[in-house]
């Protein structure tokens, strides 16, 4: 075993910082990153690629919706209600500084990969 009292240890304090509070949830993270390289996405192909619920699906819409990373709009297709799901800037930016930091939390460095 290492002598670990000797070792040094990285200043994780900025790190740790830029840490999302709204994307601690596996399902919110699941929703921001499937956004991310997208348009937009209809709720059904969200629900069926995160393997949730509707009433899932919608309490973390709403509540990503309300921290302004996605925004939400409804329509129709035909007679069919349908609902889509479109990630903002800001929530593409805060995304991409939240994995950084897991990154760097890691022991990832700051490299982009």
């Amino acid at each position: 075993m290492k002598n670990e009292s000797h070792e040094a240890i990285p200043n994780l304090g900025g790190s740790l910082a830029r840490i999302e509070s709204d994307l601690g949830n596996p399902t919110r993270l699941g929703i921001v990153a499937s956004l991310k390289n997208r348009d937009r996405a209809e709720f059904k192909l969200l629900r069926d690629s995160l393997g949730v619920s509707d009433s899932v699906l919608s309490r973390h819409i709403s509540a990503l919706e309300k921290a302004g990373m996605i925004e939400v709009s409804k329509g129709y297709v035909g007679k069919r209600p349908r609902t889509w799901v479109s990630i903002t800037s800001g929530g593409r930016d805060r995304l991409d500084a939240h994995v950084q930091a897991l990154r760097e939390l890691a022991g990832g460095g700051s490299d982009q990969q």
